[in-house]
């Protein structure tokens, strides 16, 4: 008995739940752009190397133009349609304005959606390449420019905008420990660590 090559499944994007039948080969890239005119996410090398096409699947960075839309059924799938709170833009979107963190824009929805997961990720005490003491008791590194750096690094831009991207995850890593730090939340060091 021959198996089907297809599948009905439901894509829970930003708060919403999409219903459709795709090829079991569709990436989950293009069942965003091409299925669902959801076209703020964008195809650059389609290899999963420049990362215009970061999304956040559960809250973590994916590049999806390497994850089957298949596989992302029943997770919680943002994208940069989604990360603004209505008409309030969110604060790695508002530092990215008021630095010029791009220049043609292209890759700016994957920059914010990577930044947005990376900074999450360092609130959470993830070490990265360029974090000295990895002891899971020593806690968040500070967030200084090679640390961005080294987080954003999956993420490229061509117009070569990076002084401006790192400044602009500094400042709204710092506007988001503050919203924690106000809520009760940990506080993660930010713009000021930036050197």
């Amino acid at each position: 008995m021959a198996r089907s090559t297809s599948s009905v499944i439901t894509l829970n994007i930003n708060g919403e739940k999409f219903t459709l039948p795709v090829d079991n080969r569709t990436t989950l890239l293009d069942a965003l752009r091409e299925r669902l005119d959801l076209t703020g996410t964008k195809k650059g090398c389609d290899q999963g190397q420049c990362g215009a096409c970061t999304v956040l699947l559960d809250g973590r960075r994916s590049v999806a133009c390497l994850q089957l839309a298949v596989a992302a059924e029943g997770r919680e799938i943002t994208t940069i349609e989604g990360v603004a709170d209505g008409d309030r833009l969110h604060p790695v979107q508002e530092a990215f304005l008021d630095l010029d963190g791009f220049q043609c824009g292209y890759c700016t929805p994957g920059q914010i959606c990577s930044a947005i997961g990376m900074i999450e990720e360092h609130a959470a005490g993830w070490p990265s390449a360029a974090t000295g003491d990895v002891r899971p008791e020593a806690g968040p590194p500070p967030l200084t420019a090679e640390e961005i750096r080294e987080r954003m690094s999956g993420n490229l831009c061509r117009c070569g905008a990076y002084v401006s991207i790192v400044e602009a995850v500094a400042r709204a890593a710092a506007a988001t420990a503050g919203s924690a730090a106000a809520h009760g939340g940990s506080a993660t060091q930010g713009e000021e660590a930036v050197a």
